[in-house]
Parts: C-alpha cells; structure tokens; sequence
C-alpha cells in the first residue's frame, strides 16, 4: 500500500471511529462490566485457592494459581504481537479465537469439580490446574489483539474512563455476586458449592463476549513490511536500545510483578490463622470488589487527566501497604484493609498497565510494545508466586509479605525516578 491509499485509508478509519465511538464505547463497557462481574465467581486470588485448598495442602500448589494466572496472561503476548501488527482487523482474533481459548475452559473447569472434587480429588487438582492453564493462556493469546482493539476505536481521552466505567460496573454488580458467591460456598457443601460458582462465571463471561462481539471495528493496514518472525525476534533488542525510557518502564514492570508474590496467599493466610470457613474467607472478594469500585472511579479520570505514570506509582503504593499491613495485622478484622488496598491496586493495574504502553509509541509499533510490556515481566511473574510460596514453606506466609513489599518500594523507586510520563512526547500513539 503507496502513501496515497494508506492516507485515504486512515482518514476513512479516523471517520468510521468517530461516526462508532459511542456504540463502540457502550459495548466494550458491557464487555468489561459483565467479563469482571463473572470472574468474581472464580476470583483467581481468594475463591481459587480455597478451592485447592480443599484438594491440597500443599503451600506450593497453592501460589501455582497466582504462577499461572499471571505467567498466562503474559507469556503468549510477544508471541502474537508481530501476527496482530499485520492484521487490518483485531476483533476476529479476539472473538473467534477468543471464544474457544479464553472462555469455554470454565464450563470445563466448573464439571470438573462437580464431577471429581469430592471422589477423586487428586484427579480434580489437576483437571482444575488444566482449565486454569487453558483459560490464561487463552487470554494471553488474544490479549494484545483485544488491547489493540480498544486502542484502534477508543481515542485516548476516552480509554481510562472506559476501563473505569467498565470496570466499576463489573465490580460494582460483582460485589452482589461476590456475596452470592460467599453465601453459595455456605448454603451448598463441598464441591458443589464451588461447582456452581464456577458455572456462573462462566455463563456471565459468555455474555461478555457476546457484548465484545458488537464492536464495530474499521480496518487499518500497517505501513510497515511484513517481515519474518525470526526476523521480527532479531529487531526486538533494538527496539530496547532505541528507546531507553520504555526499558525503564520494563524494569519497574518486573521488579512489580515479582513484589506481587503474596497477594495470592492473603486469604488462605487468613483462612489458617484465624480458623475462617469457606464463606468468611470468601467474603474477602466482596471487600476487594469494593476497593475496586472505588478505585476504577478514581483512577479512570485520574489517568486521563494527570496520565497513567501516577496511577501506577499509587499502585505500587498500595501494593506495599497492602503487603505490610497483612504483617501487622492482629486480627481478621485488620484484613479488610488489606483486601481493599488490593481492589484498589487491581483497578489501577488494569487501567494504567495497560493505558501507558498504548502511549509509548505509534500504532504501527504498538503492539510489539504491548508484547514485550506483557511477555518480560511475565517471565518472573511465572516464578513469583513460587518463590512466595517456597519462602512461605520454609519460613511464613508474613516473610514471604514482607520480602514482598520491599520489592515493591524498590519498583516503585525505579519508575518515579527513571520513567519519564509518555504522554508528553506522544499521546495515545500519535505523534
């Protein structure tokens, strides 16, 4: 494609995103409030390991859920970033692709436990660690096509108060659920309880994607040539040379995710030291559903107006006092706090991890970008959670906070002192 069509062509997109953005706005909020509504019902750091905890007593299998819930997610993104850059259209890989890779895997994981959880509990630990892996690794495969989506039909302006809006609705309606949820893991008994909860993430989760599927996306072609992937692997280094301020950004990124290491031992922490059942312990997806809430309404503005930078370095904030007060914490009571800074910090990430990248750089580039922000820090996001629990096994749950929050003052240090905010030398991806 010459100058001339690629102008023609972008001009075309520009007009079809203004002539769609409200309807495109409106979905993709229905998306993300009913995909973050269901997945309360499998909230990957308080009603997951309390389901393995009924399978297992192994501390190790327990931080395996937070090793594969982030390591998923992150791992295939560089994989799929080049295939995504040369794609005119992002949606079809998010929503065919998608249906199969991201979402089925909880109708699986709910028959599983129904099935095998009281009979065979050995068999459903690792039918459940299956559809775990496929479910993550599923997202991560989809995940740079679904975040170029929303960059390609939501202009900057709008995509922090997009994925607050979106988020706080799915938090907002999930405190419902997550109360529906707790009061499930006590009205039913074991497995059934779990079963159920997981059937209705799945039927919620669903419903999302029938709401992402109404996007209307216009196509753009890239301008840059098409190269091969073992070419396109060479470049990468480069582009970390080039471009000095996004590999600062990369360091702060994996000094976090490893700094994340305990956030999926607090409710089993909880459960064993104050003797909590099922439905008190599950309660805590109720409090951080309301640190979310909070959070989401907060910060998406915030990254709009002041930029994600600051957002992220609230996070880390929370984050560490998230980490510490779980240590101090002298009562079950104390813990509410530390279940609300982690909603908190939740809706930050999910706003501003995901915002920042998108401004590094021009949209031919940005999905490498998006790769290599996902696939880096997903290396140790792989072994953080089994070094917490490891340091758990042979000392505590609290030194393995502890070391924790020192990672996270440390990643905090690294990106208000290195990182330069993107914003100021190009918004959004255009220059």
């Amino acid at each position: 494609m010459d100058d001339t069509d690629y102008a023609s062509e972008e001009r075309t997109y520009q007009a079809e995103v203004k002539r769609h953005f409200r309807w495109n706005f409106v979905v993709n909020v229905l998306d993300g409030a009913l995909f973050w509504f269901g997945i309360n019902f499998v909230a990957p750091s308080t009603i997951l390991p309390l389901y393995v905890r009924h399978l297992t007593d192994s501390r190790l299998l327990i931080g395996l859920i937070a090793t594969i819930a982030g390591a998923g997610w992150y791992l295939p993104q560089l994989f799929t970033a080049s295939y995504v850059e040369r794609s005119p259209r992002k949606k079809p890989i998010v929503t065919k692709v998608g249906f199969f890779a991201e979402r089925l895997s909880f109708l699986f994981m709910a028959a599983s436990a129904f099935l095998f959880a009281g009979t065979s509990p050995a068999l459903a630990l690792a039918l459940f660690f299956v559809t775990l892996t496929w479910h993550t690794v599923g997202a991560g495969i989809i995940a740079v096509a679904w975040q170029e989506l929303v960059a390609k039909v939501i202009p900057v302006n709008y995509r922090g108060r997009l994925l607050g809006i979106a988020n706080f609705g799915g938090t907002a309606t999930g405190i419902l659920g997550a109360a529906l949820a707790a009061s499930i893991l006590d009205r039913y008994p074991f497995p059934t309880n779990f079963a159920l909860c997981f059937a209705l993430g799945f039927v919620f989760i669903l419903l999302s994607w029938l709401s992402l599927a109404l996007t209307r996306e216009p196509p753009l072609h890239s301008r840059k040539p098409a190269v091969s992937l073992s070419e396109y692997w060479r470049r990468l280094p480069i582009v970390l040379r080039r471009d000095s301020n996004f590999a600062a950004y990369l360091l702060a990124r994996v000094i976090t995710v490893l700094g994340r290491m305990g956030i999926g031992f607090l409710t089993v922490y909880a459960a064993e030291r104050w003797q909590l059942t099922d439905s008190q312990a599950g309660f805590y997806t109720t409090v951080i559903l309301v640190g979310q809430a909070s959070g989401n309404l907060v910060f998406g503005p915030l990254a709009d107006q002041r930029g994600h930078k600051l957002v992220l370095e609230m996070s880390l904030a929370l984050s560490a006092f998230s980490m510490l007060a779980a240590v101090l914490a002298p009562s079950p009571t104390w813990m509410y706090a530390v279940f609300a800074a982690v909603g908190a910090l939740t809706a930050s990430d999910i706003l501003s991890m995901l915002g920042i990248v998108m401004e590094f750089t021009s949209p031919d580039d940005r999905p490498t970008y998006m790769g290599l922000a996902s696939t880096v820090p997903g290396l140790f996001a792989a072994i953080a959670p089994v070094i917490g629990g490891w340091i758990a096994s042979r000392a505590t749950y609290r030194m393995t906070f502890l070391v924790a929050a020192i990672l996270t003052l440390a990643a905090w240090a690294v990106l208000h002192w290195m990182v330069r905010d993107p914003r100021g030398t190009v918004l959004g991806g255009e220059k």
